[in-house]
C-alpha cells in the first residue's frame, strides 16, 4: 500500500514539475508574442496615420488594400482555413477532439497587425488571444500528461498574452476565468499565475509603459449618482455595439462573393474616417487626445455632434471591418466607446447643470464600464483599466460602474458577441 501511495505521489510530482516547465514556457511565448504585436502596432499606425494627415487620400486606399492582403493571405497562404476567431477557442476548451491548428498563431499575428494599421476600426486584442491560446493548445499536444490539462493551458496562453497587451496580471487571470474557462482548478490556478508572472516579469524587463500616462487625483461622493447614470448608459451602448455586430454578421453573410464584402466595407470605412479620422484603428491615439484635453473642451453643439457621431458610427465600421475580412474584436472599440461616453456625458454635466465632475475620472470609469458590459466580465474591466493606467484610485466607483453597466446590459439583451448562437434563440 506504501509503494503504491510512493509511485502515485511520484507520478503527480513529475506531472507537477512538467506543468511548471510547459507554463513558464506558454508564458514566455504569449507574452512576446502580445508584446512585439503591440509594439509593431503602435510603430506602423503612428507611420501610416502621419501619412493619412498629410494626404487624406489615403483613407480610400488603406482600406481596401489591408482587406484585400488579408483575403489573399487567408486564400493562398493560410489555405481558406477555419478563421472563427474567439469562438474557435470556446469550441476546443469544450471538447477533447478539438485543437486549435499552429497555423492560427502567424495568421491571427498578421491579420490583426494588418486590419489596424490599414485603419480597420478594431483591435488586436482578440487576435492576440487567439493566438496565445493556439500556443496553450499546442503546448498541450506534445505529451499525453497535458492532454487532461487542455483548457488550463489555453487559459495560461491567454491570460499571459492579456498581460502582455494590457501590464496587468490580474486582469489576464480573470478574463481567463470569466471568459473562457469558467471555474478554477488547481493546475488552472498554478500554470495561469506562473504564466503571467513570467509574461509580468517580461515587461519588466523590457521596461514597457502603461498605455495611458494620466494624473488621477480623486473622486468625490456627490458624483456617485452621475456614476450610476454612466454605468446605465454604458450598458445600453455595449448592447447597441453587440447587435451592430451580430445584424452586420447576418447580412454580410448573405453575400457570396467575399470581394464584394471588401469593397462594401472599404467604401464604409472610408466614408467613416473621411468625417471621423478618430475612427481610425483601434483609437488608442484619440483616447490619448482626449485625456490631454479632457479640462480644456467646452461644449459647444459642434463638439457634441462630434462625439454623438462617434458614439453611433463605431460600432458601424467596428462592425464592418469584422465582416469585411478584418481580424479583431470589441475590446478596443469598447474601450474608445466608453471614453467618449464618459467625456460626453461630463461636458453635458458640467455645462448644463454645473455639477464640477471630473471629465478623466468618467473617461477611465466609462472605458471600464462599457467593456464589462461588452464582455460580460466585470472583474477583468476593472483591472484591465487599472493596469492600462497604471492607478486605482478610481477601484471602486469603478466597481460599481461595472456591475451596473454589465447587469443594465444583461437585461436589455442576453448575449455577448461571444457568447450569442442562433441556436440559443427559439
Amino acid at each position: 500500500m506504501n509503494k503504491t501511495a510512493k509511485i502515485k505521489k511520484n507520478h503527480q510530482f513529475i506531472v507537477l514539475r512538467k506543468l511548471i516547465i510547459v507554463s513558464t514556457l506558454i508564458g514566455f511565448l504569449s507574452a512576446f508574442l502580445g508584446i512585439t504585436l503591440k509594439r509593431m502596432t503602435e510603430y506602423y499606425e503612428a507611420i501610416f496615420l502621419r501619412e493619412v494627415s498629410l494626404n487624406p487620400t489615403y483613407l480610400v486606399i488603406f482600406p481596401i488594400f489591408g482587406l484585400s492582403v488579408i483575403y489573399f493571405l487567408r486564400e493562398y497562404l493560410f489555405k481558406k482555413k477555419e478563421n472563427k476567431g474567439i469562438k474557435e477557442v470556446f469550441e476546443s476548451t469544450e471538447s477533447n477532439s478539438k485543437n486549435l491548428p499552429s497555423y492560427k498563431i502567424p495568421s491571427h499575428f498578421i491579420n490583426g497587425l494588418l486590419t489596424v494599421i490599414f485603419g480597420g476600426s478594431t483591435g488586436i486584442e482578440i487576435s492576440t488571444v487567439v493566438a496565445t491560446a493556439t500556443i496553450g493548445s499546442v503546448a498541450q499536444q506534445k505529451s499525453t500528461i497535458f492532454r487532461q490539462y487542455k483548457t488550463e493551458l489555453i487559459c495560461a496562453g491567454v491570460a499571459a498574452g492579456i498581460t502582455a497587451l494590457f501590464s496587468s496580471p490580474i486582469a489576464g487571470i480573470l478574463f481567463a476565468v470569466e471568459v473562457i474557462s469558467r471555474k478554477v482548478t488547481r493546475a488552472y490556478a498554478i500554470s495561469t499565475v506562473i504564466a503571467v508572472s513570467i509574461a509580468f516579469a517580461l515587461l519588466s524587463v523590457l521596461k514597457e509603459e502603461p498605455l495611458f500616462t494620466v494624473s488621477i487625483t480623486t473622486w468625490h461622493v456627490k458624483a456617485i449618482p452621475y456614476f450610476i447614470l454612466l454605468g446605465i448608459l454604458a450598458g445600453i451602448n455595449s448592447v447597441y455595439l453587440t447587435r451592430c455586430v451580430l445584424f452586420f454578421k447576418s447580412k454580410f453573410a448573405k453575400i457570396e462573393t467575399h470581394y464584394y464584402k471588401i469593397i462594401i466595407g472599404s467604401i464604409v470605412l472610408s466614408v467613416s474616417l473621411f468625417i471621423f479620422p478618430q475612427l481610425y484603428g483601434e483609437g488608442y491615439h484619440s483616447i490619448k487626445m482626449i485625456f490631454g484635453n479632457s479640462t480644456q473642451l467646452p461644449l459647444t453643439i459642434t463638439l457634441a455632434c462630434t462625439f454623438i457621431g462617434i458614439l453611433i458610427l463605431k460600432p458601424i465600421v467596428t462592425s464592418i471591418t469584422l465582416v469585411s475580412g478584418g481580424d479583431g474584436g470589441v475590446f478596443a472599440p469598447s474601450l474608445f466607446i466608453g471614453a467618449f461616453l464618459g467625456l460626453l456625458l461630463s461636458s453635458v454635466l458640467n455645462t448644463y447643470f454645473n455639477t464640477q465632475v471630473i471629465p478623466l475620472n468618467f473617461m477611465i470609469i466609462g472605458m471600464a464600464a462599457v467593456l464589462s458590459a461588452s464582455i460580460h466580465a466585470p472583474f477583468t474591466a476593472i483591472f484591465l483599466v487599472c493596469g492600462l493606467t497604471n492607478d486605482y484610485t478610481l477601484f471602486v466607483p469603478i466597481l460599481v460602474v461595472c456591475l451596473i453597466s454589465k447587469y443594465t446590459a444583461k437585461m436589455i439583451y442576453p448575449f455577448t458577441v461571444y457568447s450569442y448562437s442562433p441556436s440559443l434563440i427559439k
